[in-house]
């Protein structure tokens, strides 16, 4: 046990040297402001602030979760983000995404309400405990082994399943807590289409009028802010409670709270997953929308820093009733585009935001639920990308698949299987792409040149070159294997010339494969001579002892300077074993199966 100890120790202290992470940056951007900074910084604060309150009500009700949640959310992590991030180009708040897995989990763990505000906490510190630890040992990286496909087939998933979860507040529709899958959603809304309440769906049929009005002619304002005080003061003037709709309730003035998330191992162990899901989550979100900034900026993001910050910022907000914080593309490109100079905009926008609830707070009463479900309705049909969905299913059949397992899994299952269903695929399908060596015969023509054969060309051989090309893992052991026998197996075959510079990433399955073909090759009085073999596949041949059962003089290096001199001296190697001065050379040929 103590020598465990001791390499964990070894492994934190080697990963603390290397990281290179800035655990509190604050203070170095403090010391390097400067008064010309302040007018875009507020500039741009002011725009977010006014972009995230209503957005932040909006992620709470997609969420299933009390408004505040939403609002503090974007506020705490606004502010704690600028103590955390060296870049300004990530804007920090719950996102729709995040606020979608958030329902579609609670909803699947058949939680109460209470439990349900208990958890969230414990879910929101496990997120950013999780994505700290990955930016401590520099996993940033491997972001980009996950799919684009999935990406859009999980977006594709919560965009949908944020528009059918706000129709029955549009329609006044009571369907209960346990809704199903999407669509089983589906099935309850159209079973209760006759109970629709009109006075609710004329509320969200003028507020989707008025937000398109507004859209068409002012593009450039905040226009979901807008439409809600607009809405919000027409349903005023007019009693819309005496018709009958539905409100939001207003923030206590209580709202903001302090406190530790009620961590206990049945909690660990029911949200771990769920976690996970939405630290990739966060992840992908928080870095891509970083790097595209960034390259607006002609500017270079720090995976590692962006991601502790995003880990750090999601552990402050689960002391304060915040949701899961990730980077918002519409906030994050608001900030930019609005003249953003350094972290301290993010600080600005949260601390309005804060300003904004103590101010504003009593007043979210007045908001119609219809007119905030048709903004997020907005907000969902924004996401459904038809440019990226075009791509991923005509590209190739391999994303096509994909895109529709992880579309599939989020509507059937729930979002965070999703993105587990859909890498999962992902990486089997490539598995299945890569690990597919292919085995070409080459023959020496008369002027020394090293050319692959023709089939016709094709007779009974006495010595077989064969060009391995492709990867040699675990995943291609067995096809190396069958394709080695079809040519060992002709009955006029001594031995057989392996070409190794194209054949890469030779693990113990493909080893073992090649020394049980040596073995058997051996037993059957047929030899195997290895050529163009490279350093590194040397190492790994050595290594394994299996160098030894091929003995060193039937194996001959690359040569970089003459690619066919190491073919050529393994061919004399033949002859020589062959005991003939010119025996019969031809080649294999294994044909492509179409």
């Amino acid at each position: 046990m103590r020598h465990l100890f001791q390499l964990l120790k070894n492994i934190i202290q080697s990963a603390h040297r290397s990281n290179g992470l800035v655990f509190f940056p604050f203070f170095q951007s403090a010391s390097s402001y400067q008064l010309s900074y302040l007018r875009g910084d507020c500039k741009s604060a002011i725009n977010v602030a006014l972009l995230a309150f209503p957005q932040g009500m909006a992620y709470a009700l997609i969420a299933g979760l009390p408004i505040h949640y939403g609002i503090i959310g974007s506020a705490i992590a606004s502010i704690s983000s600028a103590f955390f991030a060296k870049s300004n180009l990530i804007t920090f708040g719950p996102t729709n995404a995040t606020a979608v897995m958030l329902f579609t989990t609670f909803a699947s763990l058949g939680l109460p309400e209470g439990q349900k505000l208990e958890y969230i906490s414990v879910l929101v510190f496990l997120t950013g405990i999780f994505i700290t630890i990955g930016s401590y040992f520099r996993t940033a990286d491997l972001i980009k082994y996950v799919s684009r496909s999935v990406i859009t087939g999980y977006i594709t998933a919560a965009a949908l399943f944020i528009i059918l979860n706000q129709i029955p507040n549009i329609l006044h529709l009571e369907l209960g807590k346990d809704k199903g899958n999407f669509f089983q959603l589906i099935a309850t809304v159209v079973q209760n289409l006759k109970y629709v309440h009109w006075p609710t769906l004329g509320m969200g049929l003028i507020t989707l009028i008025t937000f398109f009005l507004l859209h068409t002619k002012f593009n450039n304002l905040p226009n979901i802010a807008i439409v809600l005080v607009l809405v919000s003061l027409f349903s005023y003037l007019i009693d819309a409670h005496r018709f009958g709709i539905a409100f939001l309730p207003s923030i206590e003035e209580s709202f903001l709270s302090f406190s530790f998330p009620s961590i206990s191992f049945a909690s660990i162990q029911m949200l771990t997953t769920t976690a996970i899901a939405i630290a990739l989550l966060c992840i992908l979100e928080g870095i891509s929308i970083g790097k595209s900034l960034a390259i607006k900026k002609g500017a270079a993001l720090n995976n590692d820093q962006a991601m502790y910050s995003i880990g750090m910022t999601n552990i402050v907000c689960s002391f304060f009733s915040g949701m899961p914080a990730s980077g918002s593309l519409t906030r994050s490109s608001l900030n930019f585009h609005s003249g953003s100079q350094t972290v301290f905009s993010n600080l600005y926008s949260g601390i309005l935001i804060l300003i904004g609830i103590f101010v504003l707070g009593s007043l979210t009463e007045y908001i119609p639920l219809s007119a905030l479900s048709v903004l997020v309705i907005i907000v969902g049909l924004s996401l459904l990308n038809k440019h990226a969905i075009r791509i991923v299913t005509r590209t190739t059949g391999s994303d096509a698949i994909v895109f529709i397992v992880t579309l599939f899994a989020g509507l059937y299952f729930s979002l965070d299987s999703a993105i587990y269903y859909g890498v999962g695929v992902s990486i089997l399908l490539f598995l299945k792409k890569v690990a597919k060596p292919k085995l070409k015969e080459y023959a020496f023509n008369q002027k020394g040149d090293l050319l692959e054969s023709e089939k016709t060309q094709r007779s009974i051989p006495e010595v077989s070159i064969v060009h391995v090309e492709g990867e040699l893992f675990f995943g291609a052991a067995d096809l190396f294997r069958e394709q080695m026998r079809r040519i060992y197996e002709e009955p006029q075959l001594k031995i057989v010339i392996l070409k190794m510079r194209n054949a890469y990433h030779m693990d113990a399955s493909s080893v073992m494969a090649l020394e049980e073909l040596v073995r058997h090759m051996n037993k059957m009085g047929r030899y195997l001579i290895l050529s163009e073999v490279r350093q590194d596949l040397l190492r790994v041949l050595n290594n394994s002892g299996v160098a030894e059962y091929i003995e060193s003089r039937n194996i001959f290096l690359d040569d970089a300077s003459n690619p066919t001199l190491s073919t050529a001296k393994a061919l004399k190697r033949a002859k020589e074993h062959l005991g003939e001065k010119d025996p019969n050379v031809s080649i294999y040929v294994e044909t492509k199966k179409s």
